[in-house]
C-alpha cells in the first residue's frame, strides 16, 4: 500500500537523510531554473507572465504612488502588458494592502533576483517550520507535498509564506500565545486561509493570541491607510467584487483551483449552485475543526486537522496554497495510525499528492498543446484538486466521528487538552 511505502521512508536515519537530501536538491534545482526563467535569460525572453511578475509590478506601483490602480483589472492588465512587452495574463489583484507593503522592497531588484530572494527566503522558512513540526516524519512530509512545493516555486507564489505562518500559529499556540497571535495576524495577507485557525483559537479560548492577532490587523490596517490613503480600501473592495464576477463567469484557470466551487463548476454545476456547494463545504470544515478540538486523539492532531482544512473554506484557493496542508499532515502523523487504517492513510496521502500534482501536470499538458497562449476557457479540464480535497474532508470527518462513536460506546470521558500541545 502507499501508506506502507511512504511510512518506510522514516524506517532508519540513513534512509530519512537520503530522501530529504534528494527532495531538497530537486527543489533547489527548480528554484534555479525558474530564476533564469523569471530573469528572461536566453530562450525565455519572450515568456508569458506568472504570479511573481504581478508581485513585482505591484511592488513598483507602491513607490510610484498609484497603488490603487492595480485593483482595477482594466488598468492592471495595461501594467502587465507594459512590463511584458505586450503579452498579458489573467491576473486580477485582490490582495489586502498589507501584502503590497510587504512586497514593496522587491521593486528595487530586477524581477529575476527579486523572485530568487522571495522564493528562497519563504521556502527556507517553510522547510524549517515543517522540519520543526514533523521531526522524524520530515522525509515523508516532503515527499507527499513535493508536487505542491514544486508548483509554488514554479509560479513564485506565497504559499510558503502562508504555510509558515499557520505552522508558527500551531507551534506557539499553547506556550507562546503572543507569537501565535502575531503569526495569525500576519495572515491578513490572505485572511480567507486563516478562518479555521481563528476558529480553533476561539474554541480553545486562546484569548491572548486572538487579541494579539486583532491588534496586528488593526495596526497594519492603520499603517496602510496612512501610507496609501483611505481610498485603498474602496479599491480593494471594488477588486473583490470584480474578481467575484470573473469567478462566476469562469475566467480563472479553474483546473488549477482546489476549491469545491471550482470542482462543482467544472463538473457542469451552474455558478450559483457551485457557490452553495462551497458554502456547505465551508460549514463542514468549521464543524470538522470544532469536532477535532472536542474529540481528537490529541491537541496536535486537532491542530493538524485545522491546518489541513484551512484551504477548503474559500472558493478562491489554488494548488500553490497546499503547503499549508503539509503542515497539517506533519501535525497528524504521530497519531494518524491510531485513528486511520493503512488503507485510509493511503487514501489520505494519495489525495494530497493528486491535489498537488494535477495542476502541475495539467499546466504542462496545456503548455505543450497550446504553447505560450493557453485559452482561458478551461471547461474541458476538470478541477480534480477540488474533488480530492472534498474527499479528504469527508474522510477526516469520518475518522473524527468514528473516534467519537467508539469513545461513547466504551463510556470513555472526552479528551481534554493537556498542558502542552507540541514539545
Amino acid at each position: 500500500m502507499l501508506a506502507e511505502t511512504l511510512e518506510q521512508l522514516q524506517s532508519s536515519p540513513s534512509k530519512r537523510t537520503l530522501y530529504v537530501r534528494f527532495v531538497l536538491a530537486a527543489l533547489g534545482a527548480v528554484v534555479l531554473v525558474k530564476t533564469f526563467w523569471f530573469a528572461r535569460w536566453g530562450a525565455w525572453q519572450g515568456r508569458e507572465l506568472a504570479d511573481f511578475d504581478a508581485f513585482h509590478i505591484v511592488a513598483q506601483r507602491v513607490w510610484r504612488g498609484d497603488l490603487d490602480q492595480v485593483y482595477r483589472f482594466e488598468t492592471f492588465v495595461k501594467m502587465q502588458a507594459e512590463a511584458a512587452g505586450g503579452t498579458t495574463s489573467f491576473m486580477p489583484w485582490t490582495y489586502p494592502p498589507q501584502f503590497d507593503l510587504l512586497l514593496a522592497p522587491f521593486a528595487f531588484l530586477p524581477v529575476g533576483v527579486a523572485y530568487l530572494v522571495f522564493t528562497a527566503a519563504t521556502l527556507a522558512l517553510y522547510l524549517a517550520t515543517l522540519r520543526r513540526i514533523a521531526c522524524d516524519n520530515f522525509a515523508q512530509a516532503l515527499v507527499i507535498v513535493f508536487p505542491a512545493l514544486a508548483i509554488t516555486i514554479g509560479c513564485g507564489q506565497n504559499g510558503f509564506l502562508t504555510g509558515t505562518l499557520i505552522g508558527l500559529v500551531c507551534l506557539n499556540v499553547d506556550r507562546r500565545q503572543v507569537l501565535a497571535g502575531l503569526a495569525l495576524g500576519a495572515m491578513v495577507i490572505k485572511p480567507h486561509l486563516a478562518i479555521a485557525a481563528g476558529l480553533y483559537l476561539l474554541i480553545t479560548r486562546r484569548w491572548i493570541a486572538i487579541a494579539t492577532a486583532a491588534m496586528v490587523v488593526l495596526a497594519s490596517s492603520l499603517v496602510c491607510t496612512l501610507l496609501f490613503g483611505p481610498q485603498i480600501w474602496a479599491a480593494l473592495l471594488g477588486s473583490i467584487r470584480e474578481s467575484a464576477s470573473y469567478l462566476d463567469q469562469g475566467f480563472y484557470p479553474l483546473f488549477r483551483m482546489i476549491s469545491s466551487y471550482a470542482a462543482l463548476y467544472m463538473a457542469g454545476v451552474p455558478a450559483a449552485g457551485a457557490f452553495w456547494g462551497q458554502a456547505i463545504v465551508a460549514a463542514l470544515v468549521l464543524c470538522a475543526v470544532a469536532l477535532a478540538v472536542a474529540r481528537a486523539v490529541s491537541p496536535a492532531f486537532a491542530l493538524g486537522v485545522t491546518a489541513t482544512v484551512s484551504v477548503m473554506i474559500s472558493p478562491y484557493a489554488y494548488d500553490y496554497d497546499l503547503p499549508m496542508v503539509g503542515i497539517g499532515l506533519a501535525l497528524m502523523f504521530p497519531d494518524l495510525a491510531k485513528v486511520a487504517s493503512p488503507r485510509e492513510r493511503s487514501v489520505i496521502y494519495a489525495l494530497v499528492l493528486v491535489a498537488g500534482a494535477y495542476g502541475l501536470l495539467q499546466s504542462a499538458r496545456l503548455a505543450a498543446q497550446y504553447g505560450q497562449k493557453v485559452d482561458l476557457d478551461q471547461h474541458f479540464a476538470p478541477a480534480v484538486g477540488g474533488l480530492a480535497l472534498m474527499a479528504l474532508l469527508a474522510l477526516l470527518l469520518r475518522m473524527l466521528l468514528r473516534k467519537t462513536q467508539r469513545a461513547d460506546a466504551r463510556g470513555e470521558p472526552r479528551l481534554q487538552q493537556p498542558a502542552r500541545v507540541l514539545e
